[in-house]
């Protein structure tokens, strides 16, 4: 008998119909220990040492997985693919050493990224041992959490209210507010008008900006009170008594290429700003996606793991997804060669793949009817994005046309473009200019 532990319990019953009846499939519930509530958890005096405990609501599911450990052959650590979940994997291991339960047993370290049978067949028969390097990593952020928080969480409970928490993450961030109010206490308002003429005749209204004024660019604050302005207003009356003449017009073909596909944080982001869900809404509908929902012949992870700041893509996905765009579109609309996106954060973590389908087939048209309409519009928004970044840029014609008001010392500017060629556009628009056209 081989078992297989996981953080989820709904994970747990998706892989246990993927594996069988060779495998018991149980879940740990999350962390399964932490430290010790009190002073001395974490020693700096002693190479950090760290003194951890059972944690208690999850002391059942332990007992539970301790006695199924006895009559297994081999253990199969499967909790999430990053550094909690590498970290969960090593706790469980130290627990059941701590009891005897380990001898003459293997143990491996499993991962997968996606929940599709093929994924976790894949997982299983090719195992790891758990990464030190990853239970350190988080084992050193626990202990900054620790050593920072131990400190200053009773202030905070003294002065604003029990319960707040000031770890590693809280403090840094508290200091970027007070640094932001500090700014924002010390700057200096200045006044500034801007001219514009509006245009109503023709089809297609438009409206122009002061640029340029007797033969001096403009500046922000170059115009900086209400009597500057009149002033500016009463010359250019003056000047042309209220015309403009066009002096010149540049037509430029620029191209807007698509976003890359999502990590966590754009994830959130497009989330709020398209659908108005909190992050914590739009995490808590990305992992049952990526847990697995039953689309009729059983449950499959719709998403990979959503946990991620890589904007990779796996080599068969990225297959799949030219392949089904040179299926349904016109060729103009596939790129010559797959796109590849590099991240702009510096020491970023490249070891997962960006949030996407698990099949860019399964279509939100297909899956609709077997998700929950939180469900259905997260996972519609993935696909879509998915799809766009592996599509040709969208193309403009950008036009600028400057208006000289009497004479070309003094021009105002209207610009605007005209979609030539939807490329990506066709599937997906970010919400907010992430990159303009070039």
């Amino acid at each position: 008998m081989n078992l297989l532990i996981v953080e989820s319990p709904s994970k747990a019953k998706t892989l246990k119909k993927y594996l069988g009846d060779g495998f018991d499939v149980l879940a740990s519930y999350g962390h399964v220990r932490d430290l010790v509530p009190k002073q001395g958890a974490v020693d700096p005096e002693h190479g950090f040492a760290m003194k951890y405990q059972l944690i208690e609501r999850n002391a059942k599911h332990v007992e539970a997985i301790a006695k199924a450990v006895k009559n297994a052959d081999r253990i199969y650590l499967a909790t999430d693919p990053d550094r909690e979940g590498e970290a969960i994997a090593w706790h469980l291991t130290e627990i059941l050493k701590s009891r005897n339960l380990l001898k003459n047993k293997a143990v491996n370290r499993v991962v997968f990224h996606e929940i599709t049978q093929s994924a976790v067949k894949t997982a299983v028969s090719e195992p790891r041992d758990i990464s030190m390097t990853l239970v350190n990593a988080q084992q050193a952020r626990r202990a900054l959490d620790y050593l920072v928080g131990f400190n200053l969480s009773p202030l905070l409970w003294r002065k604003i209210r029990r319960g707040l928490s000031a770890g590693r993450v809280q403090s840094p961030a508290l200091r970027l507010i007070v640094e932001r109010e500090n700014e924002i206490e010390a700057f200096k308002s200045q006044e500034y008008w801007t001219l514009r003429f509006d245009s109503h005749k023709g089809k297609q209204a438009f409206s122009a900006k002061l640029f340029r004024l007797r033969g001096n660019k403009l500046g922000q604050f170059d115009i900086g009170s209400e009597t500057a302005q009149k002033e500016a207003i009463g010359f250019l009356s003056r000047q042309a008594g209220g015309k403009a003449t066009v002096a010149q017009i540049e037509k430029k073909r620029k191209q807007r290429q698509p976003a890359a596909p999502f990590i966590t944080s754009t994830l959130q982001q497009e989330a709020v700003r398209k659908l108005g869900f909190s992050t914590e809404r739009a995490m808590r509908v990305a992992q049952q996606l990526y847990e697995g929902v039953d689309i009729g012949g059983g449950a499959v992870g719709l998403i990979t793991y959503m946990r991620t700041d890589s904007v990779n893509l796996a080599e068969e996905a990225l297959q799949e997804m030219r392949a089904y765009i040179g299926e349904k579109f016109d060729p103009d609309y596939l790129p010559k060669s797959a796109v590849h996106y590099k991240h702009k954060v510096k020491n970023a973590q490249e070891a997962h793949e960006a949030i996407r389908p698990t099949s860019i087939r399964r279509t939100p048209e297909e899956v609709r009817p077997f998700l929950t309409a939180d469900q259905n519009r997260l996972y519609e928004m993935i696909w879509k994005r998915t799809l766009a970044c592996q599509m040709s840029p969208a193309k403009y014609d950008s036009v600028a046309v400057d208006f000289a008001v009497g004479g070309e010392d003094n021009l105002f500017r209207a610009t605007g473009q005209t979609l030539v060629f939807p490329g990506f556009v066709a599937v997906y628009l970010e919400s907010e200019d992430e990159q303009e056209p070039e």
